[in-house]
């Protein structure tokens, strides 16, 4: 019974590391904000927005729960937005960058193979937002 107890423990403690880890690991901005290589993993959608597609999407972004500015700005073209779970915190990044009329968008999660559509379920909102504004 004792040995049950130390696995419980030793287990929390995993479960407990984890979760500090993934609030607590620093980012590296340089690492995140950039646009995909050929092979990229997460979602990447294109929209039609007009040259102010960037800063609309900012203001979007901005009032999403859990989501931040991580690096970028509207001057600059590009910004990166990390996007937190509810309950574990797990991020998840997305950067958009202006070309011309066009808005790229790409989002991707920092852990783990497989997002449940969390990512794809933000870009759709994302690009709901900034259709039903230009309506």
């Amino acid at each position: 019974m004792r040995y049950v107890w130390i696995a419980m423990v030793a287990l929390g403690l995993a479960v407990v590391g984890l979760a500090l880890w993934v609030r607590l690991a620093p980012t590296d901005a340089v690492a995140w904000h950039r646009m995909p290589d050929a092979g990229h993993r997460g979602e990447m959608v294109r929209i039609d927005t007009g040259a102010d597609g960037l800063a609309r999407l900012r203001d979007i972004a901005q009032a999403t729960p859990r989501t931040r500015p991580l690096a970028g700005s509207v001057e600059s073209g590009m910004m990166t937005w990390v996007t937190r779970s509810r309950l574990m915190g797990f991020p998840d990044y997305t950067t958009a960058r202006q070309d011309g009329e066009t808005l790229l968008i790409w989002a991707r999660q920092r852990y783990g193979t497989d997002d449940f559509g969390v990512n794809a379920a933000r870009l759709d909102h994302w690009r709901e937002a900034l259709v039903s504004e230009t309506q």
